[in-house]
């Protein structure tokens, strides 16, 4: 997944750069409102609302009024009510008060690309087309080379969660947080197993991928 960082201050920017890349993002950095309004369709804006050329609202409304389906999330250190009203008003599709954890903006980042959902052949009825990998969010289907595939509702949500961003990393905490829960404290073989399963099922095992030490991922399925 692109991601857009719109931020100034660079003791910020670098370590969320570095971070996010970490677990899979592609990440460009820009330090102005004008050099975010020049940049090229960003799947994500992650956006300061303190710029030094502009107020970032305005680069909001801005970039809302170019695409709509770009996902815009505000990460400013202005906390007030009537500041989050006027983020979320200016067309952004989220509103972060820093300082802010890394795993809750990676989890933010997902959810609000998952609202869009125009990646990887998304249609009409929440059916996805993935090549020979057909899924059916809506009556939480499977299906390979036309063929259907019985999954447990684990397995179902590991894949639903990867193949929301085909290729990209996704980390095992945050398998663990979208597919089981956050207080999950069970072993972490858990994974393992349902990872084995889930290939066994699917028929083509070399499709879920293990980036060792980091997570995991939904690799070709044409």
């Amino acid at each position: 997944m692109r991601l857009l960082l719109v931020e100034d201050d660079q003791r910020i920017a670098e370590p969320l750069i570095e971070g996010l890349s970490e677990m899979g993002f592609s990440v460009d950095w820009v330090t102005t409102g004008a050099e975010a309004l020049r940049f090229p369709e960003p799947e994500v804006v992650l956006l300061d609302l303190g710029l030094p050329d502009v107020d970032g609202t305005g680069v909001c409304r801005e970039l809302r009024s170019r695409a709509s389906l770009v996902s815009i999330i505000v990460i400013t250190a202005r906390s007030g009510e009537d500041d989050r009203v006027t983020g979320l008003d200016s067309g952004a599709d989220d509103y972060v008060v820093k300082p802010f954890g890394l795993r809750e903006l990676e989890a933010r980042i997902r959810a609000v690309s998952r609202r869009v959902q125009v990646a990887g052949g998304l249609v009409d009825g929440g059916v996805q087309v993935l090549g020979r990998l057909i899924i059916d969010r809506r009556s939480h289907r499977v299906s390979v080379d036309g063929g259907e595939v019985a999954l447990t509702p684990k397995e179902f949500a590991l894949l639903a969660l990867l193949a929301e961003d085909q290729g990209a990393i996704v980390n095992r905490q945050v398998v663990f947080d979208e597919v089981w829960d956050s207080h999950w404290y069970g072993p972490t073989k858990t994974l393992e197993v349902h990872v084995a399963s889930l290939r066994r099922r699917l028929g083509h095992p070399e499709w879920i991928e293990t980036v060792r030490g980091v997570g995991l991922r939904l690799g070709q399925t044409d």
